[in-house]
């Protein structure tokens, strides 16, 4: 058997009888019509040594040449960033146009070119789906990523965006295996929620057409209607409170979910709506658990993906696909590499903090006080400093009065400074991408927490369960949880998008997601 049909699984037979089954499926040693189907992807590492006849290939069109016999067409699938080249005879080339769908038939035979090991000699040609090439939006050239935003429907057609899909994709993948290969249960948390999961008010609230004030269908006479879920309902910003109900049915779970924020934000680290990666864990009793948990599961994640066929079309990508908007292959490298590092450090706030304000090396635009937020020029000094510049860094025990009101106090403040347990994970040269916390497992100190922050709070003495709303709090059964067997535990949320953007090297997380919808846009 020859070295490259070995790699790509052909069975031991008479080069006649083997035959791709399906695209991105291994070789077969039968076929019904005697014919190679194959995804681009497949065909590209296929290098036998005489003319295999008889060969198929479904795609579209991404830029015609014309010769005076011949026309190169160059085709892709969304299955690799490198294109397939095709030799279609004028007399056939009828209708091959940028952006067509085609299906062609030939032999795959050695290319006398240095761009590709072997190209596809087309005899039959078949135009699926028409394509005007004046008008076709995607042309063989730079186009900015600000101009393929503006067609979201259309700009997964382009090599990289396409390759952002499959990198998705796969690394969903792993992470689902991830996650069972530790017992984690797998839910599905509601998207409908009643409450604001981290107090902030930037939520989108939820309602039929026609029942908001003002509607212009009906001129605004039916803002007086009843709601629809009896109360006030909107888009969830987390789905951390519904996985700790899980949490205490099931033991440890995590889910993989849309996300939204009416956050007013225009920057390349803010969707409207997003993904979030999200782990609850039950009968855990210290911080040090979620972290190991969150740094074990990237580390996994990098591991189990370098090697992978988008993975390392993404490190070695050419210069044609780079511009200002990717960041150096050689970086992005690293960023794989410093996530399967052993050990990452860990410091507190209040060590951060004190980090920042001896540096006097470089000035902050935002000066580093105790008590207030890190900013992200604080994030990545300390990523660099503490972290070399390579490995990811847990910052640790934040000020209670700048965090969620869900979250344990520290058991040892510093200097008798208030402060939770919890933590946000910056990567080199990015920013914060996961954050997590103990969670208030102890009825009185929640609700204690809860006044603290101006909420409304149930009465501390045990209700009838079920009886939700009965103080106007819609966090009643939130509190619920702690008054009936609930353990220590913790969890953390993962920005998802940014995870991609940091992996890919691309500048936003716009450009990681298919249809990004960001504040003032919404396109399709």
């Amino acid at each position: 058997m020859r070295p490259a049909a070995r790699a790509l699984g052909i069975a031991p037979r008479p080069l006649r009888r083997r035959c791709f089954a399906s695209p991105r499926a291994s070789f077969h040693s039968t076929c019904v019509r005697q014919q190679h189907h194959s995804s681009i992807a497949q065909l590209l590492q296929w290098k036998p040594i005489n003319k295999v006849d008889n060969v198929v290939v479904n795609g579209f069109v991404r830029s015609v040449r014309s010769m005076k016999s011949n026309r190169f067409v160059s085709l892709g699938d969304g299955s690799s960033l490198a294109p397939l080249q095709a030799l279609v005879p004028t007399d056939q080339a009828e209708g091959i146009a940028i952006g067509a769908a085609v299906r062609l038939t030939g032999s795959w035979v050695s290319s006398p070119g240095t761009a590709q090991s072997h190209e596809l000699h087309v005899e039959q040609v078949e135009v699926l789906g028409p394509s005007d090439a004046k008008t076709f939006p995607i042309q063989k050239k730079y186009q900015t990523p600000e101009y393929l935003r503006t067609m979201p429907h259309l700009r997964p057609r382009t090599p990289f965006n396409s390759a952002l899909l499959r990198l998705r994709s796969d690394a969903i993948a792993t992470l689902t295996r991830f996650f069972a290969s530790q017992s984690f249960t797998q839910t599905h948390p509601p998207i409908i929620t009643s409450s604001d999961c981290e107090g902030a008010g930037e939520v989108f609230t939820v309602a039929p057409a026609g029942s908001m004030a003002g509607d212009e269908k009906d001129g605004g006479k039916n803002d007086t209607q009843e709601p629809f879920f009896r109360s006030q309902k909107y888009l969830t910003v987390s789905t951390q409170l519904h996985l700790e109900a899980l949490a205490q049915s099931v033991g440890n779970v995590w889910t993989l979910s849309p996300t939204f924020r009416a956050e007013k934000s225009d920057t390349s680290r803010h969707l409207s709506e997003f993904y979030m990666l999200e782990a609850e864990m039950s009968f855990v009793d210290d911080l040090g658990s979620v972290m190991d948990l969150t740094e074990n599961m990237l580390r996994a994640l990098s591991k189990d993906m370098y090697e992978t066929a988008v993975v390392q079309e993404i490190l070695t990508r050419s210069k044609q696909s780079s511009g200002e908007d990717l960041a150096p292959a050689d970086e992005v490298r690293g960023r794989w590499e410093g996530l399967m590092q052993p050990s990452w450090p860990r410091i507190t706030y209040t060590e951060a903090i004190a980090l920042l304000q001896q540096n006097k090396a470089e000035s902050f635009e935002h000066k580093p006080t105790w008590g207030a937020g890190l900013q992200s020029e604080h994030e990545r000094y300390l990523a660099r400093v503490v972290g070399g510049g390579v490995k990811p860094v847990f910052v640790t025990d934040y000020p209670r009065d700048i965090k969620a009101f869900y979250m344990l106090p520290s058991p040892k403040p510093a200097e008798d400074r208030a402060t939770v347990e919890c933590f946000d994970l910056l990567v080199p040269e990015f920013c914060e991408i996961a954050g997590g916390s103990m969670r208030e497992h102890r009825l009185a100190p929640l609700l204690e927490a809860m006044r603290r922050q101006g909420m409304a709070t149930p009465p501390l003495d045990t209700h009838v369960p079920g009886d939700n709303g009965s103080s106007g709090n819609s966090l009643d059964w939130y509190v619920d949880l702690r008054r009936w067997g609930s353990p220590p535990h913790g969890g953390f949320g993962l920005g998802f998008d940014r995870l991609l953007s940091y992996l890919s090297g691309v500048q936003t997380i716009r450009d990681t997601v298919a249809f990004p919808r960001w504040f003032g846009r919404c396109d399709c």
